[in-house]
C-alpha cells in the first residue's frame, strides 16, 4: 500500500485480550503517536469511543470500525469464528484482506486468531501448516521459537517450512544476516531426538543448502536462552512447554530478585545502585517489548498478542505487524516455497 496515496494503518481488534478495550486503545493510542501510524480500532463503538475520550487524541489517526460481536477467551476457536462471522478479530483481518490494513493484532483468543487469519486470509501456497514465531531474550540479542503452539502433531516436512519461515522473520524482522536455523533436541548429535527429530534433521542437512536455509543441526533447551541459535525449530507441542516454563520462570526470577532486594536495608541499598542494570534485565525478559508473535505462513501479517497484554505490548504488536508487511516476509516465504517445490520436482523428474 502506498503511504503517498492513503495512509499507513494496521487493524486492532479493540476488544481481544484480559485488559481490553482500555490498555488496547491505549496502546494503539501510543503507536498511533511514537510510530506516525494509523490504527483501526475494530470493536464496539461506544466502548472504544468511551476510553478513547479518556485520552488527547488530536491529530492522531485511529478510526473506528463498529461490530458487535466479540470472541471469548473461553469459546471454541473454530466453532466461534464460523458462528460469529462479525467478531472483531474477524473484521479485523478482513481490513488485511481487502487491503485497507497492512496487517492485524489480536490479544483475544490465540486460537479463534489463528483460525481467523485461515479462513480470512488463506495460506501462503505452498505452506503446508501455519505456525506461530515466538521471540526468545538470549545473552546477546533473541532467538525465534517456532511452532510455539498452532501445530501440536507435525510431520518433518512442517519443521521444514517452519525453518524456511523463521529464517525469513529473523533476516527481515531484526536484520540477522544469515540465521542460524537449528533442530531442538535431546543433544547435539544427529541420531538424538524422537522419530520427527531424527528425520527432520535429514530433511534439513540436505535441503537447506538450496532453501538459503543455515541449518547448524541440534540444539538442546539450555542453547536457547545461551543464544546458540537464531531461529530454533520444534513442534507446537514441544515448543509451547518452552514458551510456558520460560515466562513462569522468568516471573519467578525477577520476582525472588524483588524480594531479596527489599529484605533489609543493605540490599535496599544495594537494589538503589543495581536498579538501573536491573531494569535492563526487566526490559530483556519483559513480553511487552517484543509486542506479540507472528502467525507465519498466512497470506498477509497477522501478530497474536499475549492475553495478558498491556498498552506497551499492544503498541509494539502494531509496530511489528507494520514491519511484517513493509519488509515482505509474506513474498518471501512464497519465493522460498517455490524454489523447495522446484526441487521437488527435480528429484520425480530424475526418478
Amino acid at each position: 500500500m502506498s503511504t503517498e496515496t492513503s495512509p499507513v494503518r494496521v487493524a486492532l481488534d479493540a476488544m481481544g485480550g484480559d485488559n481490553a478495550p482500555g490498555e488496547v486503545v491505549l496502546g494503539a493510542i501510543q503507536a498511533a503517536r511514537e510510530y506516525h501510524m494509523g490504527v483501526y480500532l475494530v470493536g464496539r463503538e461506544d466502548a472504544i469511543r468511551a476510553e478513547l475520550a479518556k485520552h488527547d487524541t488530536s491529530g492522531l489517526d485511529l478510526p473506528v470500525i463498529h461490530t458487535d460481536e466479540v470472541i471469548e477467551m473461553d469459546e471454541h476457536p473454530a466453532t466461534a469464528v464460523r458462528r460469529k462471522k462479525n467478531a472483531s478479530m474477524t473484521v479485523a483481518l478482513q481490513q488485511v484482506r481487502d487491503g485497507a490494513a497492512l496487517g492485524a493484532v489480536s490479544a483475544g483468543n490465540s486460537g479463534a486468531m489463528m483460525a481467523a487469519s485461515l479462513f480470512t486470509l488463506k495460506r501462503i501456497p505452498g505452506v503446508e501448516r501455519p505456525a506461530l514465531g515466538g521471540i526468545f531474550p538470549t545473552k546477546d540479542g533473541t532467538c525465534l521459537v517456532i511452532d510455539i503452539g498452532a501445530n501440536t502433531d507435525c510431520k518433518p516436512e512442517y519443521l521444514q517450512q517452519f525453518a524456511l519461515m523463521g529464517s525469513i522473520y529473523m533476516e527481515r524482522i531484526f536484520h540477522v544476516q544469515t540465521p542460524r536455523v537449528a533442530l531442538l533436541a535431546n543433544g547435539e548429535e544427529e541420531s538424538k531426538g524422537n522419530q520427527l527429530v531424527v528425520e527432520t534433521h535429514q530433511l534439513l542437512k540436505k535441503t537447506a543448502p538450496t532453501l538459503g536455509i543455515n541449518f547448524t543441526g541440534n540444539v538442546e533447551g539450555r542453547d536457547i536462552p545461551t543464544g546458540g541459535a537464531d531461529v530454533v525449530v520444534c513442534d507446537g507441542f514441544v515448543g509451547n512447554v518452552v514458551l510456558k516454563l520460560s515466562e513462569g520462570l522468568a516471573e519467578t526470577l525477577l520476582g525472588m530478585l524483588r524480594v531479596e532486594m527489599t529484605s533489609s536495608l543493605v540490599n535496599k541499598l544495594a537494589a538503589a545502585v543495581l536498579r538501573p542494570g536491573l531494569r535492563k534485565v526487566g526490559r530483556r525478559l519483559d513480553y511487552a517489548e517484543y509486542g506479540g508473535v507472528p502467525l507465519l505462513g498466512i497470506n498477509g501479517s497477522a501478530i497474536v498478542s499475549h492475553g495478558r497484554s498491556n498498552a506497551k505490548a499492544i503498541k509494539n504488536a502494531l509496530r511489528v505487524a507494520r514491519q511484517t508487511a513493509e519488509t515482505g516476509v509474506t513474498g518471501a516465504i512464497a519465493e522460498g516455497l517455490a524454489k523447495l517445490d522446484t526441487q521437488e520436482g527435480k528429484k520425480q523428474a530424475e526418478v
